[in-house]
C-alpha cells in the first residue's frame, strides 16, 4: 500500500538558486572535471552497428572545440544560435558549448518545413545555424530571407579538436536566457518562449518525482540531497521525445546529464518494435513517452515479457491522457505505474504523480489516480482560477495557473522570462501573480487536477501542441482556399487528429484530389504533424459578429459526432 507524503513534502521542500548558474557548468563541466568523467552520458543507439558511448570527459572536450570554433565565427554571449539537428552526440555538444560561451540556444526541429523555419529563424534573428546533412539545404535555402543568418556550420562536416583548452565558463546568472523555444498559439504566428538558466533548477522536483526518485532512495525521515545520488547504480534514460522540444529537452536530456547520469539518443522513426528492442538492449530504467506511443507498445505487444526482458524502474507520460487501458497495461505488463505529468514550455513541469513501484519500504510519494493529471510538485504553487484569478471550489473548472512565489513565498525559478519581442502577450498570459496555463482543469478535494480541454483552441494530437492559426494560414496561401479553421477531431487511437474545415475560392470544387493537394501543400511548409488528415470542404465558417472564427462550433460539431459513432450500434 502506498502512503501519502504529499502534503509534507510541499510543506518540507525549499528552493536553493545561486545567483549564478549555468546549464552547462552542472550538466557537463562539473562531472567532466573530476572523478566521474569516465561516465557514460550519452550512448548512440544504432540498428545497423554496434551502440556508441560518449563520456562526460568526450562530452566536455567536444564542447571546448565546439566554443573555441563558433567564437572565431563571431558568436557574441546573448546571441541566438539555431540548432537544427536530431537526437545525436553533437546535438548535446552543440548545447553545452553555446552555454557555456553565453549564448541563448533557439532549437529547431528537422520536421519543420521552410516557412515555419524562416519565421522563427527571423524573429529570433539568430546570427547561426548548427545543421547536418539533413536540415543543410532546407536552411540553407532560407538564407537570403533571414539577413542575420550570416553562417550556417555542418556538424558532419566538422572535426572538433579535443586538444582545445578549458573554454572559461561564462558568468551566466540563473536568471540570464538559456534558450528560445517557439510555442504556437491560436492567434497570429508562433511566439518564442525565453526560457532561463534557472528553469532547469525548477524542472528537477518533477522530474526526480515522477522517475520515481531516479536512484535515489529517498525515505519520509531522511530528505534527498543531491550529494546522496548513488552514481553507481545502473540508470539509463530515453525518450522518443525531439530533444528540440521542451519535452525532450528539459523532461529527459537535461535532467538526466544533470544527475550525471546517461541518455540513450535515437534519430530514427519511432515504432513499438525499435521501443522494445532499444529498451531491453540498454537496459533502460527511465523514460518518458507520449500516450501515443504507449498505445502503439500495448496494441503491438499485450504480454511484452514473453519477448524482452526489461529494467523500467519509472515512465513518464504526457502531452494528452494516458487512459485507463494505457495506464493498467503499464501496471500489469510493463510493472510500472506510470507517472502523468502536466507543464507547458512556459511553465514546465508543475504538476503530476510520484507513485513508486511495488512495496518499496520507506518510499516518498504519493498514489496515481488513474485519468488524473496528478497534483502539484514540490516547489510550485498551482491552483485551478476563474476569471479574475481566485482560486476555484473542489470541482469548479477553471484555468490550471502557477503562482509566481512557491507556498514560502520564495520566487518559482520555473518560470519563463517572456515572450521574445512580446511583452503584450506576456503581460497577458498573468492575472496578477498567477501565470495562467490556457488548459482548463477541476480540482478534487484531494489536491488532484482532473483536464477539462483547453481555454483556447490550441489542442495536442498524438502528444504534439498544434497551434490552428499556423496551420489556417499556410492553407490561405493555397490558390482553391479562401478561408480555413482547424480543429481537433476526436480520435480513439491517437486522442485527436487535425481536421481541416476549408472555404473554397471561386472557380474550385471539392474533389479528393485538391484534399490530397491542400495535405501536401501543408506538409511541405509546416511539419509532418501538422498537416490535416482530414479536410470537409464547407460553404461558410461560423463567425462572430466581430468577424473572428468560432472555432468552438466545429470542435463541438466533432465532438457530437465522435459520440454519435460511439454509440452507434449496428
Amino acid at each position: 500500500m502506498h502512503l501519502d507524503h504529499h502534503a509534507a513534502m510541499l510543506a518540507q521542500f525549499r528552493w536553493h538558486v545561486p545567483a549564478h548558474f549555468n546549464i552547462a557548468q552542472v550538466c557537463s563541466t562539473r562531472w567532466a572535471a573530476h572523478q566521474h568523467g569516465h561516465l557514460t552520458a550519452v550512448i548512440t543507439h544504432r540498428t545497423d552497428a554496434p551502440p556508441e558511448q560518449h563520456t562526460f570527459a568526450q562530452l566536455q572536450a567536444a564542447a571546448n572545440a565546439l566554443s573555441h570554433h563558433l567564437k572565431a565565427l563571431g558568436v557574441q554571449p546573448g546571441d541566438r544560435v539555431a540548432v537544427v539537428l536530431p537526437q545525436r552526440f553533437e546535438t548535446v555538444v552543440a548545447y553545452m558549448a553555446l552555454w557555456q560561451m553565453g549564448a541563448v540556444v533557439m532549437p529547431l526541429s528537422q520536421l519543420f518545413g521552410p516557412e515555419a523555419l524562416a519565421f522563427r529563424l527571423q524573429d529570433a534573428q539568430a546570427v547561426l545555424a548548427l545543421v547536418d546533412q539533413v536540415s543543410a539545404p532546407t536552411v540553407a535555402a532560407l538564407q537570403s530571407e533571414c539577413p542575420a543568418l550570416q553562417t550556417l556550420l555542418n556538424m558532419d562536416d566538422l572535426a572538433l579538436d579535443s586538444s582545445h583548452a578549458a573554454w572559461p565558463m561564462a558568468p551566466s546568472l540563473a536568471c540570464d536566457p538559456a534558450v528560445l523555444i517557439y510555442t504556437s498559439g491560436t492567434t497570429g504566428p508562433p511566439k518564442g518562449a525565453l526560457i532561463p538558466h534557472r528553469a532547469l533548477i525548477g524542472n528537477l522536483t518533477g522530474f526526480v518525482c515522477s522517475q520515481n526518485w531516479f536512484g535515489f532512495a529517498p525515505t519520509s525521515q531522511a530528505p534527498v540531497k543531491e550529494g546522496d545520488l548513488p552514481l553507481g547504480s545502473h540508470a539509463v534514460m530515453w525518450s522518443p521525445a525531439d530533444w528540440t522540444w521542451t519535452g525532450g529537452l528539459m523532461d529527459a536530456l537535461l535532467p538526466s546529464l544533470y544527475f550525471g547520469r546517461p541518455i540513450v539518443a535515437w534519430s530514427g522513426r519511432f515504432s513499438a518494435d525499435l521501443a522494445f528492442g532499444l529498451m531491453q538492449q540498454h537496459r533502460v530504467t527511465h523514460t518518458f513517452l507520449f500516450p501515443t506511443a504507449l498505445k502503439a507498445m500495448m496494441k503491438a505487444y499485450p504480454q511484452p515479457s514473453a519477448q524482452f526482458q526489461l529494467d523500467l524502474q519509472a515512465i513518464m507520460s504526457a502531452g494528452e491522457a494516458v487512459g485507463d487501458a494505457v495506464f493498467h497495461y503499464c501496471q500489469h505488463e510493463l510493472g510500472v505505474t506510470v507517472n502523468e505529468m502536466f507543464g507547458q514550455t512556459e511553465v514546465n513541469y508543475i504538476v503530476g504523480n510520484c507513485a513508486m513501484n511495488g512495496d518499496t519500504a520507506g518510499a516518498v510519494g504519493w498514489p496515481a489516480k488513474p485519468g488524473s493529471m496528478g497534483r502539484a510538485y514540490p516547489g510550485h504553487r498551482v491552483a485551478v482560477i476563474d476569471e479574475d484569478g481566485l482560486e476555484c471550489p473542489v470541482g469548479v473548472p477553471g484555468d490550471v495557473a502557477l503562482h509566481r512565489m512557491d507556498l514560502h513565498g520564495d520566487p518559482d525559478p520555473i518560470f519563463f522570462l517572456g515572450y521574445w519581442n512580446q511583452p503584450d502577450a506576456t503581460a497577458q498570459k498573468y492575472t496578477g501573480d498567477w501565470c495562467r496555463t490556457g488548459d482548463l482543469a477541476t480540482r478534487d478535494a484531494d489536491g488532484y487536477l482532473w483536464y477539462q480541454g483547453r481555454a483556447d483552441d490550441v489542442f495536442k494530437a498524438a502528444g504534439y501542441r498544434i497551434g490552428p492559426s499556423e496551420i489556417e494560414n499556410c492553407l490561405v496561401k493555397h490558390p482553391a482556399v479562401a478561408n480555413a479553421a482547424v480543429v481537433p477531431k476526436p480520435d480513439a487511437e491517437r486522442g485527436n487528429v487535425v481536421k481541416a474545415y476549408v472555404v473554397l475560392a471561386s472557380g474550385f470544387a471539392p474533389s479528393d484530389t485538391l484534399v490530397i493537394d491542400l495535405q501536401h501543400h501543408v506538409r511541405g511548409l509546416l511539419a509532418p504533424y501538422e498537416y490535416p488528415k482530414e479536410i470537409e470542404f464547407i460553404e461558410a465558417l461560423p463567425m462572430t459578429t466581430t468577424g473572428k472564427v468560432q472555432r468552438r462550433v466545429l470542435r463541438l460539431q466533432e465532438e457530437a459526432r465522435f459520440a454519435k459513432h460511439l454509440n452507434f450500434k449496428p
